[in-house]
């Protein structure tokens, strides 16, 4: 079961205002937008968090809440998404785009609605890896803005995932943390000692 976080009004404001510019509409590089007929709505705002490269082994990883992003319907099919960031004015609207993570979303949220636990859910991001998850938080009275994943919580993979983990599938975040972790970690200098 999922209970989202609102989104910012300012950033939901200032997707409904790209929606609503023929401009906007028509430069974005998402075909199904461009030929969409009839009204578009931006749905399920979820908030987007970054995970940054982690620190000293031991220490729980850094995440930033990095925007908003909500799934774009056009009647009863989701057919793209969009991006907020924010900037020293407030939030605002990014970009529009279309591709797998699209689909996977929301297949993933689907799935997760039919969990027995409540969850509030977010998108983490793990850009060095090419990687997006659907992070199920599993405090859902928080505001979305919290950075670092509990030990209750859920990260699911979206498709494509990075080789030898499983997309759709929910992890423990004490069972994957670690391996992007290890897959995060700089590798070794040239020339220094192999550690005993």
């Amino acid at each position: 079961m999922l209970r989202p976080s609102p989104a910012p009004a300012p950033a939901l404001r200032s997707v409904l205002a790209a929606l609503g510019s023929p401009t906007a509409v028509r430069e974005a590089r998402t075909p199904a937008l461009r030929a969409a007929q009839g009204p578009l709505s931006p749905e399920l705002p979820l908030p987007v968090h970054v995970l940054g490269v982690t620190g000293a082994p031991g220490h729980p990883p850094r995440t930033r809440l990095a925007g908003w992003r909500f799934l774009i319907r056009n009647g009863d099919r989701t057919i793209a998404a969009a991006d907020t960031m924010l900037t020293p004015d407030g939030w605002s609207f990014s970009h529009f785009f279309e591709g797998p993570y699209v689909s996977a979303t929301e297949r993933a949220v689907h799935q997760a609605e039919g969990l027995p636990v409540v969850y509030q859910p977010r998108l983490l991001s793990v850009p060095e890896l090419y990687m997006l998850t659907l992070w199920l938080h599993a405090d859902p009275e928080t505001d979305g803005t919290t950075v670092t994943p509990a030990a209750d919580d859920l990260l699911v993979p979206l498709a494509p995932a990075p080789p030898g983990i499983a997309a759709h599938r929910p992890y423990p975040v004490a069972d994957l943390l670690p391996v992007l972790s290890t897959r995060l970690a700089p590798p070794p200098l040239l020339g220094s000692a192999a550690p005993a």
